[in-house]
């Protein structure tokens, strides 16, 4: 079983924030899959189902961005689960809007729902779906950024971004992470530097 985990706030005032990205997409994954993410265990919402041939369990921690490693370690306790076995689907300010990276391991890259992750897990090795939002114009505004909604002008390519989210998600799941690197981080590597996602 694999676990898919997209981090987020939970409430309604966050659900279409930049820092909800990973919610989005789990949602809309679960939803194409028939599964529904309602059961309330380990401080999230989870869904158990599958994916072709894949049995996968989404999990939207409820703890807050910060705290997802608190749920995921409960997670990973009960089900006896390793690093390879996840999959996290978050945000990420150093990617423009519009731009998905795969990657298996590495840090947080600043991310506090990553690192909590790291810390709860005592290790880094997952893969990660990072989906840019772009940074504010000015530092300060980080946080305020990461939490206002998608300008109506972003909605449709929002839109756009969970589904090419999914299909990397299904990938990652049926044919293995590094053709999915292969297929997703090539799309715009001419116009993003981040050797840290390259498929080598």
């Amino acid at each position: 079983m694999k676990i898919i985990a997209g981090l987020g706030n939970p409430g309604d005032p966050y659900r279409l924030t930049r820092h909800n990205m990973g919610y989005l997409v789990v949602d809309a994954l679960a939803d194409d899959c028939g599964i529904a993410v309602q059961k309330k265990k380990f401080e999230a919402l989870l869904g158990d189902g599958r994916i072709g041939e894949h049995r996968v369990l989404f999990v939207k921690p409820q703890t807050f961005m910060n705290l997802s490693g608190q749920s995921i370690r409960q997670v990973f306790d009960f089900y006896q689960k390793t690093a390879d076995d996840l999959v996290v689907v978050h945000d990420d300010l150093d990617l423009p809007f519009g731009t998905l990276r795969i990657k298996v391991g590495g840090g947080d890259g600043g991310h506090k729902g990553v690192r909590s992750i790291m810390d709860h897990l005592g290790e880094g090795g997952f893969t990660r779906v990072r989906l840019g939002i772009g940074k504010p114009p000015f530092r300060d505004d980080m946080e305020r950024y990461v939490l206002q909604p998608f300008p109506k002008a972003d909605l449709e390519q929002l839109a756009q971004v969970v589904r090419t989210a999914c299909e990397a998600v299904r990938d990652i799941l049926v044919v293995g992470v590094r053709p999915a690197m292969n297929r997703f981080n090539i799309r715009d590597r001419k116009t993003v530097s981040d050797p840290d996602n390259s498929s080598e």
